[in-house]
């Protein structure tokens, strides 16, 4: 009977080790109430071996909430929470609330921020070694998890389902989306892009060419070996893992899409005495210039492996140079070629050796010499660099895309840059003295003559200024004595009583419009013989009758031909409504969105013009600064001759916290889409927001269609930026304006300026000042880089 000792023995420490690991599967339990801040002792909570933490860490100027393995080097983040809003405070706290909602509270403003979207309420929560955090219910059964939503990185027993990406990051403090994407495709195929660029195949630089064939998942397993799952039996292998353990530590893999846009594949070893150790066992590119967008617009790449750099084409310059990979700007007005008779001598062009260029070709002529294809590009206006190989010659347009140096190819790029130094004929040698002499008596004549009559011009127009300013003050004067507009003054705010006005507008009768602030209806003061809009403020914040008054005589201050003039208002306890003068022509969005006939193509480049000009008031001309916060075409309106006006300027701070994400309502799109990022994150704005709302509608004023179109003829058509910025890369502005008689050039001028003031990055974006200068053509515009969309 000696075997029931040992019997026991086994049953005794099997019982212990299992008991043992239930205490340590649930060691990790984190129960309903428990909270994380990083300003308490507690930031994180680790997973059961302590290999991986979930919690606040250390990014940019403040803290976000994610995933990372520790007893790194470096901190290696795994998962970021909301990557894309801004990092929070040391005073922000991170709860696992008593009713089962995982919170981020960043206490400055109040904000509740959900980390987990659960349909039923958490029970409690478990950072596990796989590196999955996880939310459970009163059943244990998992409810959410992180695995479900990567952003650059998927971890072993994770997948990435079709229709699915993972994203780079910027930079490897800086979690927020990069330049990156990587695509699960519903065809089947796994294919990187750069972010915001078409899927058209020239964008796509990498891919498993693994197309048509269905129900495809990228896997990592436990093991290290990542492959595409192909239905339920086949397999497409990537990579496997090489890494070998001997001292029975712990092993993480990890895939990741890393800030240069390379697909990797990472082992991470962790052994005793907190070592660790990682390794790179497999990258899908071996070259960093392989990348399409690695470096930006009309710059190349250059360089080998992981050491690559990015340089300005002949005839560029960086738009940063502290951040290259923005890409370069031409660094002269090329307008001249097309007002020249002969631009071959604008021009000249430089060689490059061993250059591919990436982006469509415009043309591509076969069988040419090469002086012939470079004597092409200097006589062609819309030649920007031409690519010479094979005797085929190939020419691009501005900007150029995918650019790099390459050992591979013998082609020759010729880029066009201006003379720096045209030679002009001599002066005539003189043939004696004498001939000198007239010629100085007769300069002397000349000079003498053209001075006195420029001095009598100056005289005649400050007789002619004098007259015109006593006339205009005598009108105004008059003007300010006599109109009868039922008014105290033309210009006087007056204070109107609520029955005045329910009497003006016969009882609230005629609607003309809705929007955040109320509703606008129509009237008439002085017997019907003058039109006005009365506005009905709605939801705004309660303030006393004083500092109401003060907001309004603040607003009538405001006196420019491109804003709509506040003629009066009503107080009277919680009623507030303002009067403005009525526009007869509606807003800029029926013109554009609802009218039977767009307007013509000089009637839109005005409406521009005109925004423009009033937005640069409210921002550096007027007596009280102001930021409009609300820019679209809603809120402009257009008087009997054609002329645009702004309204609602100066309102922004008077709607309720909970109106400010109120939509208007427009066919088609949403208020959020022009929003610039800042403000869709609720951080502070300057005057660039309204730039950035400015290009936008812009880009709308140009092709008479709203920023989101959900019925689009093609899926690349339905964001308007996007589509924008795919037509003037691939240099088909013309489909933007079919069938349209328009100014190509001014075109050309009105969708680059589009597209500086919708850049991510405010600091990129141009003030109102040299919008308008850019737009009449009196500045040089530089090619834009890729705006981010950026939509809530």
């Amino acid at each position: 009977m000696a075997y029931i000792p040992a019997l026991l023995i086994f049953v005794l420490c099997f019982l212990l080790s299992a008991n043992a690991n239930a205490q340590r599967n649930h060691s990790n339990v984190i129960h309903l109430g428990s909270s994380l801040s990083p300003a308490a002792n507690r930031t994180s909570w680790l997973s059961p071996s302590g290999v991986f933490a979930f919690g606040f860490y250390q990014s940019r100027d403040g803290f976000a909430v994610g995933i990372w393995l520790i007893n790194q080097t470096e901190k290696t983040i795994i998962w970021t929470a909301n990557r894309d809003d801004p990092a929070v405070s040391s005073k922000a706290t991170l709860d696992l609330t008593r009713d089962g909602q995982l919170l981020l509270r960043t206490n400055e403003q109040g904000r509740e921020v959900p980390i987990a979207d659960v349909t039923e309420p958490a029970a409690s929560a478990a950072m596990l070694d796989s590196g999955n955090f996880v939310l459970y219910n009163k059943t244990s059964d998992v409810i959410w998890e992180s695995f479900d939503f990567p952003t650059d990185t998927i971890l072993g027993n994770q997948s990435l389902s079709a229709g699915n990406s993972l994203v780079s990051s910027v930079s490897q403090s800086v979690q927020t989306s990069g330049r990156f994407r990587l695509d699960m495709q519903d065809d089947g195929n796994l294919v990187a892009y750069p972010v915001n660029s078409s899927t058209a195949q020239y964008d796509a630089y990498w891919s498993t060419r693994t197309a048509l064939t269905d129900d495809v998942q990228l896997t990592l397993n436990r093991s290290g070996l990542l492959f595409l799952q192909i239905g339920e039996s086949g397999v497409h292998v990537l990579a496997k893992s090489s890494y070998s353990d001997k001292n029975n530590g712990i092993i993480i893999h990890r895939a990741t899409l890393d800030v240069d846009g390379i697909f990797r594949l990472y082992s991470h070893h962790f052994g005793g005495n907190n070592n660790s150790s990682m390794l790179m066992e497999w990258s899908a590119l071996p070259n960093q210039c392989q990348v399409n967008g690695f470096c930006g617009s009309n710059s190349y790449c250059s360089g080998m492996g992981n050491k690559a750099v990015c340089n300005c084409y002949p005839g560029f310059d960086f738009i940063d140079s502290s951040n290259k990979f923005l890409g370069c700007y031409r660094n002269f007005d090329d307008n001249a070629c097309r007002r020249s008779k002969d631009p071959a001598m604008l021009y000249s062009v430089v060689p490059f050796e061993n250059m591919w260029l990436g982006n469509y070709p415009y043309s591509v002529v076969q069988m040419i010499k090469k002086e012939d294809c470079r004597k092409s590009c200097l006589e062609d206006c819309n030649c920007g660099a031409v690519l010479y190989g094979d005797d085929d010659c190939t020419k691009y347009k501005l900007p150029l895309i995918y650019g790099r140096e390459s050992e591979n190819t013998s082609d020759t790029a010729f880029f066009k840059v201006i003379r720096e130094n045209i030679i002009a004929a001599p002066p005539p040698v003189p043939l004696a003295p004498k001939v000198v002499t007239e010629s100085k008596r007769g300069l002397i004549l000349i000079l003498a003559i053209s001075f006195g009559f420029i001095s009598s011009l100056c005289i005649i127009f400050a007789i002619y200024s004098f007259i015109r300013y006593r006339r205009q003050v005598f009108g105004y004067r008059r003007l300010s004595e006599n109109a009868n507009l039922g008014l105290t003054e033309e210009f006087t705010l007056r204070s109107f009583s609520y029955d005045e006005l329910e009497k003006v507008t016969c009882g609230f009768k005629e609607e003309l419009g809705r929007g955040p602030f109320g509703a606008v209806y129509k009237g008439t003061i002085s017997g019907g013989n003058k039109a006005v809009a009365v506005k009905r403020l709605e939801k705004v914040v309660e303030e006393g009758q004083r500092e109401f008054q003060a907001e309004m005589t603040a607003i009538a201050r405001t006196h420019h031909r491109n804003l709509v003039r506040l003629l009066g208002f009503c107080i009277e306890g919680s009623r507030k409504l303002l009067v403005y003068e009525y526009m007869s022509n509606g807003s800029v969005a029926d013109l554009l969105f609802k009218g039977e006939m767009r307007p013509s193509w000089r009637e839109r480049v005005k409406i521009a013009l005109d925004v423009a000009r009033g937005i640069l008031y409210l921002h550096e001309e007027c007596e009280v600064r102001i930021i409009h916060c609300n820019i679209k075409p809603q809120n402009i309106l257009v008087d009997e001759t054609g002329t645009a006006k702004i309204s609602d300027f100066g309102l922004a701070k008077l709607l309720l916290p909970n109106q400010s994400r109120a939509t208007t309502g427009a066919e088609g799109t949403s208020e959020y889409s022009y929003w610039a990022p800042e403000q869709q994150k609720n951080a502070l704005i300057s005057e660039k927001a309204d730039t950035y709302s400015f290009g936008i509608v812009l880009l709308e004023i140009v092709c008479c269609r709203s920023s989101i179109e959900v019925k689009a003829a093609t899926a690349d058509e339905i964001m308007l930026s996007s589509w924008v910025y795919q037509c003037f890369v691939t240099g088909k502005l013309d489909k933007l304006v079919e069938d349209e008689n328009v100014d190509f050039v001014t075109l050309e001028r009105m969708v680059k300026v589009g597209l500086w003031c919708i850049q991510e990055d405010p600091d990129l974006r141009p003030s109102m000042k040299n919008v308008i200068l850019m737009l009449e053509g009196a500045m040089h515009i530089p090619v834009p880089a890729s705006p981010v969309v950026s939509l809530l």
